[in-house]
């Protein structure tokens, strides 16, 4: 019964643990307007356990936009009207967007099973959506975006003549 008495003390000892001084609840992330009469585009990506090692990197027509790494956001700049969204790992998605003037329009990038790699999906999202996450996650480094963009259109330039001379 003594026994049975300090286990129950010593989980509820556990349990009971008192916040660390300076533990304070993260800030949720405002994002501020876009530029008058441009649109943006917020991708996020929640923080999960599956796929964190994952980067879902976005592209439009071919250049890269930026990469959301596991708990991750980035806002992108956009031209009002169509735009076409991809990610890859082992298989391509698509996410087709309207952008509107004036408007911060939310795209999510989940990560799901794949047979050699996790497969990054697009799919639209809510403010709400983006809320509900806004406080556990923080931006990309723009500096580490700008190193990423810079060395992927680089090694896009390299392989173009190599394309080039073989389809002649």
């Amino acid at each position: 019964m003594r026994k049975l008495m300090f286990v129950l003390a010593a989980a509820t000892a556990l349990t009971a643990v008192p916040a660390i001084a300076g533990d304070t609840a993260k800030v949720p992330v405002t994002i501020s307007a876009p530029a008058a009469g441009q649109g943006q585009v917020v991708f996020f990506r929640p923080g999960k356990f599956v796929g964190s090692a994952i980067r879902c990197t976005v592209r439009e027509d071919g250049k890269m936009l930026g990469r959301a790494g596991n708990g991750h956001y980035f806002v992108v700049s956009a031209a009002p009207g169509a735009h076409r969204y991809t990610t890859k790992t082992e298989a391509t998605d698509t996410l087709n967007v309207e952008v509107e003037p004036d408007e911060t329009t939310y795209v999510k990038c989940s990560i799901g099973m794949g047979v050699m790699a996790g497969r990054p999906n697009l799919s639209p999202a809510t403010p709400e959506d983006f809320g509900q996450v806004a406080h556990k996650i923080k931006p990309t480094d723009m500096a580490d975006i700008a190193k990423d963009i810079a060395k992927d259109d680089a090694e896009r330039a390299s392989k173009a003549p190599a394309a080039a001379a073989a389809s002649n």
